[in-house]
């Protein structure tokens, strides 16, 4: 398996050159302004990953679906699985290192005559999930500042579903407010949520372990089994596992960031692969580090009452093993973490949006493909991803039901299912291709095989338990609305590839000849 580039001790003026010039052939200018470098890349997958975020806000799934048992060797048994994936992924870009990442490389690797279908459906289910993450990140966040505010001021303040949907907006716009001042600031930023995340990580699970008087056993934390989902049929725990598995599939989601940042990273047929590869193992080891802090330090008479405060369940195990205002500064270490994951969402959604705008297979795509040319960023896209986002949240107002947040539930079963089957298209195309396919740099060499067709089976299995309902019994209030969503959208591609799209939609655009390309180019640097 290769890592490294030799090319990579080259002065950064004749590495941007090389980036550039490996844009223009995959047929883009560089509009996009390219100072990250393979850490700020990494640090944006790595921040939208967030074992802060989905490994807190997700904790009770696993605690209500298979208990102790589950919430461990589940983590490492999807933390393997994901990496697998992630790695065939790497592989891909390492090749075509663009902006649209999935669903570019989809029409690339798609048989003769197919690129614009294998490419139009890969773009809107990465659309679907990009979108639905930020939604999942950043209503997660909102219900976690209502139950922080509420500890803080007591019973002075209510979460009422529509407090927290105003929440949820006023994080959206601040989220977008952010990715609207520049790359810079949201490198920094990414860069500074990398180091906020392992030591806020640090501190948590260190507070955990030496605070507490007591702690579960070794036996219960690795071995006990919990049926809270209402499921009783023959056989349940296989099912039962499977959902509790989702609080681990769900944290290590995102990481195709770091596809869709290349456009604005050096070396990036390189610094690509490695930022995705990195901020899954880095996620997986940290995740799991937390995964034991959380359980080891589970109250010991209060386990279904902790487990049915849904979103809240990992922040009351911090709040009763720490307590007093020790473990309020370790929840607002987390908040602090799930508003970086949120922000980081933003901008790799925005860039996502921003370059299947550029090939036209977005409603309005001269707006969403406008970019601000003083800061050379895709502002509108950037305000589209906000808007999509807070339209996911508001069904939370008739759904939410105590114990079991549905909607939020919902959206994570949306971002799950809408990213990995964006991820294992172009790994489907890409074994089905064979010989044909051209590596990169940065490739799997003769585990290529195995890695993917792995990876494709796991993502078909991990469907399942997202799209039918986790707890029974099934009623309005508890439905899974996941599917509806995911149809709706998936219908709306289907309908508007069979009336239009099909008759002019080609995949992936050439913007023009060597000579329009570098024009474009030299606009932009004037404007700037």
């Amino acid at each position: 398996m290769s890592r490294t580039s030799p090319e990579a001790s080259r002065p950064a003026a004749t590495e941007h050159d090389r980036d550039a010039q490996r844009l223009n052939e995959l047929g883009y200018a560089q509009e996009l302004k390219r100072g990250m470098g393979w850490f700020s890349n990494f640090a944006v997958s790595f921040t939208i990953i967030s074992i802060l975020t989905g490994g807190i806000t997700t904790y009770y799934l696993g605690m209500l679906a298979g208990g102790p048992i589950v919430i461990i060797w589940g983590w490492l048994l999807v933390g393997g699985m994901v990496t697998l994936v992630g790695a065939a992924m790497a592989e891909v870009c390492s090749s075509y290192p663009t902006a649209g990442g999935l669903y570019y490389w989809s029409a690339k690797l798609a048989p003769p005559g197919k690129a614009a279908v294998w490419s139009w459906f890969t773009g809107w289910f990465n659309l679907l999930g990009q979108v639905a993450v930020t939604a999942s990140i950043d209503f997660g966040l909102a219900n976690f500042i209502a139950f922080f505010v509420k500890l803080v001021f007591d019973d002075s303040f209510r979460a009422t579903p529509r407090t927290v949907l105003g929440i949820y907006f006023v994080v959206l716009v601040l989220h977008g407010l952010l990715n609207t001042f520049g790359v810079k600031l949201t490198a920094l930023l990414s860069d500074v949520s990398v180091w906020w995340h392992l030591v806020g990580t640090v501190l948590v699970v260190g507070a955990l372990f030496i605070v507490p008087d007591q702690h579960r056993s070794i036996g219960w934390v690795f071995g006990q089994y919990e049926n809270e989902t209402g499921w009783g049929f023959t056989g349940n725990a296989v099912w039962v596992a499977a959902i509790g598995c989702m609080l681990a599939q769900y944290t290590l989601t995102g990481y195709d960031a770091s596809a869709h940042m290349t456009e604005e990273t050096r070396d990036a047929s390189v610094s690509g692969p490695k930022g995705i590869m990195t901020s899954i193992w880095v996620s997986v080891v940290a995740g799991f580090v937390l995964m034991l802090g959380l359980t080891f330090a589970i109250p010991p008479k209060s386990y279904d009452d902790i487990a049915a405060l849904g979103t809240f369940s990992a922040g009351q195990i911090i709040l009763d093993a720490v307590g007093g205002g020790f473990a309020k500064f370790l929840l607002f270490v987390i908040v602090v973490a799930q508003f970086f994951c949120g922000m980081a969402s933003v901008t790799a959604n925005s860039r996502m949006i921003y370059a299947f705008s550029r090939d036209g297979a977005v409603p309005g795509s001269k707006l969403w493909h406008r970019i601000n040319p003083r800061t050379r960023t895709p502002t509108n896209s950037i305000w589209f991803a906000a808007a999509f986002a807070f339209v996911l949240g508001i069904p939370s107002l008739v759904t939410n039901k105590a114990g079991v947040p549905v909607a939020f539930f919902a959206i994570v079963s949306v971002a799950v299912v809408g990213l990995y089957i964006s991820y294992v298209m172009p790994v489907l195309l890409r074994r089905l291709a064979g010989d044909s396919f051209q590596p990169g740099p940065w490739n799997l060499g003769r585990w290529s095989p195995l890695i993917g067709w792995a990876a494709i089976i796991w993502v078909v299995l991990i469907c399942f338990p997202l799209l039918l309902p986790q707890f029974s019994p099934v009623t309005a209030s508890s439905f899974n609305y996941a599917p509806v969503a995911v149809v709706a959208v998936i219908g709306f591609a289907w309908l508007y590839w069979v009336l239009s799209a099909r008759k002019w939609f080609v995949g992936p655009k050439v913007q023009g000849t060597p000579e329009e390309l570098a024009a474009i180019e030299r606009e932009l640097e004037s404007l700037a």
